[in-house]
């Protein structure tokens, strides 16, 4: 090694902080051969699936593999644990923190029945529609209305009537 030992960062001559990964959380603790192994120190991928691919597999609150989430962990997730991640839905697909549904669902499985695809999503447990007769009279000559889920999303996709 040129800069250091593999040992100890005293006296290195290299500062991880000026390069695209610099080391933060847990990343700062782990031996510098667990990713520059073999002596390999450009050029190494910055994503976190490189490394965490076993870690996005393995989750199962929710299945992230199943549920085609991105492995763009960082979105949720911090450097320093895996803990306490929370999904930006409002930004990411439908508002649930804010606006008409805020506090209206205790869990995911409200509007997420399929626990095993979390693409997959219901309406219906809020929004009943009892009387589907009335339901289909209020959306007469509306182009592409259809009695599911997926259709009331692409029309109200913010929620809104």
């Amino acid at each position: 090694m040129t800069c250091h030992s593999t040992l100890d960062w005293r006296g290195a001559g290299f500062d991880h902080a000026r390069t695209r990964f610099p080391l933060t959380g847990a990343h700062r603790a782990i031996a510098c051969a667990d990713c520059h192994g073999g002596g390999v120190y450009r050029g190494l991928a910055a994503d976190c699936a490189s490394c965490h691919r076993a870690d996005y597999d393995r989750t199962t609150a929710p299945p992230h593999a199943a549920t085609g989430f991105p492995t763009t962990c960082a979105s949720c997730h911090g450097t320093a644990t895996w803990d306490g991640a929370r999904f930006d839905h409002d930004s990411a697909n439908f508002p649930i923190y804010s606006g008409k549904h805020a506090g209206r669902w205790q869990a995911c499985a409200d509007c997420h029945t399929t626990s095993a695809d979390y693409r997959q999503f219901t309406c219906f447990t809020c929004h009943p529609h009892s009387d589907r007769a009335k339901t289909d009279g209020n959306h007469q000559g509306r182009s592409g209305y259809s009695y599911d889920s997926r259709a009331c999303y692409t029309c109200h996709p913010r929620g809104n009537t």
